[in-house]
């Protein structure tokens, strides 16, 4: 049975400053030792048979004293929002498990990080039995009950990519106690600006450098076939468009072609079109807005959505353009406007908020259009579903 690496944050010359009580003060010293002794992921190499790869990122857990107690569970769920775990199975298709950790899966998480055993030679067989407990005895479980359930925790939105919407290296989730420290000890004066900036630039440094040897362990474990064509589309690493051109290798040339014509769709095109036809609600009588937003649940919706994926897949792009249009209720000119033109700008809006802004271009002429960066970017921000109203 393979056992895990743990990953951190390298050490940088600030670090004896940050940890000191006498130069920055008692409770940012505390929050800098936390800060560089969290692990900022647990990744198991093959497994099993089944799989090759699993990676669990973590934020920074500083309030792990009070995370341990079960009184306050509440924390421990709010920190349990932005764990993200990958598995990368067999076949090549990257899943994401987040929606199946359970309350007790982060509990022992929490209590493994909080006995600091997570870098040690108990901790690994310790912390694979833990892993393998959620997966088997929990993730398993629900999804051989529900074997249609499986194709709904394939990776869709995540991307390798830093600092995009989506990324599954989200920063400003995964130490924000640390820079409000950081910001507090400024305000007291307990630090001055030049050692602010210091701190900010070797954070920068540092969790880039952890970002890229995730990314890199993960990329090793995706089949270089269709990671080549992604990278061909200009749709970065995307992983829900991984998945898609993967899902069907003999399809895959036909699809990465209209990735690489309409590259704003990405997000789309992995959400819509990795299953057609597979809904996700907000669980019992709740509602998802963003599920609500992409018109996905409409029979409207999932036929067009249908016809698409068959005109995609038979390299037939006029039929494409025409799918796409009924689809969000917009003229094909539009859609083969932005065929041709593909403007950098627009980048790739999640689902939610791409039928508003095709609505939104639908009415304008077409020297009214945005004409800069700045009025692409105007243009996402303003684009908002009814919905959401």
């Amino acid at each position: 049975m393979a056992k895990p690496e743990t990953i951190h944050v390298d050490a940088v010359p600030i670090d004896v400053e940050l940890r000191d009580d006498g130069t920055a003060g008692p409770e940012l010293a505390w929050l800098a030792r936390s800060y560089c002794e969290s692990p900022r992921a647990l990744v198991f190499r093959n497994p099993s048979s089944d799989w090759r790869l699993f990676v669990l990122t973590l934020p920074l857990a500083s309030r792990l004293s009070l995370m341990a107690n079960p009184v306050f569970a509440q924390l421990t769920r709010a920190w349990g929002l932005n764990v993200r775990f990958v598995g990368v199975d067999c076949d090549g298709l990257v899943h994401d498990f987040r929606a199946l950790l359970s309350d007790r899966t982060l509990a022992l998480l929490v209590e493994l990080l909080a006995s600091g055993s997570a870098g040690g030679a108990a901790g690994d067989e310790r912390t694979l039995d833990l892993l393998f407990d959620a997966l088997a005895r929990e993730m398993l479980t629900v999804l051989e009950r529900n074997p249609d359930d499986w194709p709904r925790h394939l990776a869709r939105e995540l991307r390798l990519d830093p600092q995009l919407p989506g990324s599954l290296f989200d920063h400003g989730s995964r130490y924000p106690d640390f820079l409000a420290g950081l910001r507090s000890a400024l305000r007291r004066g307990l630090i001055d600006v030049e050692f602010y900036g210091r701190a900010l630039r070797s954070i920068d440094l540092r969790e880039a450098a952890v970002d890229a040897r995730i990314a890199a362990l993960i990329e090793a474990s995706l089949e270089p076939i269709t990671l080549a064509k992604l990278a061909r589309t200009g749709s970065a690493r995307h992983l829900g468009c991984y998945n898609w051109l993967r899902l069907d290798p003999t399809r895959a040339t036909a699809r990465a072609h209209i990735l690489t014509r309409l590259p704003a769709f990405a997000n789309f095109f992995a959400d819509a079109l990795l299953v057609p036809g597979l809904l996700r609600t907000g669980g019992p009588g709740g509602f998802d807005l963003k599920v609500l937003a992409t018109r996905r649940h409409s029979p409207h919706s999932q036929h067009w959505a249908n016809v698409l994926k068959r005109a995609i897949d038979a390299g037939q792009d006029r039929a494409a353009i025409e799918a796409i249009s009924q689809r969000f209720g917009v003229s094909e000119n539009l859609i083969r406007r932005l065929w041709r033109e593909r403007p950098a700008a627009l980048g790739q809006p999640p689902s939610w908020q791409l039928d508003p802004i095709l609505v939104h271009l639908d009415t304008l002429a077409e020297r009214d259009w945005p004409a800069s960066d700045a009025a692409w970017h105007a243009l996402r921000s303003q684009a908002v579903p009814t919905e959401a109203l």
